[in-house]
């Protein structure tokens, strides 16, 4: 019996509308993560520091992902105690240093900039893997890591450019972001659903927060707050935390990952937009033009070379 190629592009209607509802929700989720400048810039605003700030995030949305514990249990109690380190470990750095360092960074440079210099996440990956993974450095790896420094360089240099606390930080989130994905890759096993990974990172990261004295008293100030307060923290928790999760998750059921991580730099462009429109934050052409170089590395690095791409699924086909 003749096989079809493995690499055939033929697609059935059916299969064809599933890749087209996944890429709209990773397009949704995206733009919901990119309005995390905007509720981070109101709630500053209104008083809270960037700690207090991503203590409402991450506490308010693991008390969301609560009701997933029933659900998740039997895969809970298989975890060894080696397992249960490493998820605290990636929580702690790729959530909730993630999430401090990112809300500094918007605090001090805007929302424009804080997601590009987020995006450096790729650089740091790359660099990462190399030593914690031993995963080899491609040329074109290597190459879109040059481009991204580069996008970096402009992004952070002015005329009137000083080595601010906003930029290390904001690089800071890109370091704490790229381990988010290498520590998870080193913690859990491939029959372990996605959904506990996300789970375990929020909560994990909330009782740490709940032990500190800090927390309650931000809660506790927040409740003293104007109405309005409650609409910034639900939109940081459920709007720019839970939901777009979730969206994302349920498109990988649908489209490749790599695929799916192509749609993502819609959240950057929302950030920028809304920080622009809403915010009014006004960029040179110089920062422009190093944020289209980092998205263009971040893009590039997503996307298979066709040749790549062919050879791969050819493997694939024989191997079958």
């Amino acid at each position: 019996m003749t096989r079809k190629p493995a690499f055939a592009t033929n697609q059935s209607p059916n299969t064809r509308n599933h890749a087209t509802m996944g890429g709209l929700q990773v397009i949704v989720a995206a733009i919901c993560w990119g309005t995390l400048g905007i509720f981070t810039t109101y709630l500053h605003q209104l008083g809270f520091d960037s700690v207090q700030i991503a203590i409402l995030r991450v506490v308010t949305a693991a008390m969301m992902l609560l009701m997933l514990l029933p659900s998740l249990w039997p895969s809970i109690r298989q975890l060894s105690v080696g397992e249960i380190l490493q998820l605290s470990l990636q929580s702690l750095i790729g959530v909730l240093g993630m999430t401090v360092c990112y809300f500094i960074a918007v605090n001090f440079v805007g929302a424009g900039i804080a997601v590009s210099l987020l995006y450096t996440a790729p650089i740091f990956s790359l660099v990462l893997a190399f030593f914690l993974l031993k995963e080899p450095i491609t040329k074109k790896s290597f190459t879109l890591a040059c481009i991204a420094v580069l996008g970096v360089a402009l992004t952070t240099l002015s005329e009137n450019f000083t080595l601010s606390w906003g930029i290390v930080f904001g690089l800071l989130s890109g370091v704490c972001y790229s381990l988010y994905g290498i520590l998870g890759k080193k913690a859990l096993h491939k029959h372990y659903p996605p959904t506990l990974v996300f789970f375990s990172s929020v909560v994990i990261s909330a009782i740490a927060l709940l032990l500190l004295p800090m927390t309650y008293q931000t809660y506790a100030t927040a409740f003293t707050m104007p109405a309005i307060t409650w609409l910034w923290v639900m939109g940081l928790s459920l709007v720019g935390t839970v939901i777009p999760f979730f969206l994302y998750m349920s498109a990988l059921h649908k489209l490749p990952a790599t695929k799916a991580s192509v749609f993502t730099v819609f959240e950057p462009f929302t950030a920028i937009v809304l920080s622009i429109v809403l915010l009014h934050q006004s960029l040179n052409g110089m920062q422009y033009s190093g944020m289209i170089l980092i998205l263009l590395a971040t893009l590039l690095n997503s996307i298979k070379l066709p040749m790549q791409r062919h050879r791969q699924l050819t493997e694939v086909d024989a191997q079958v």
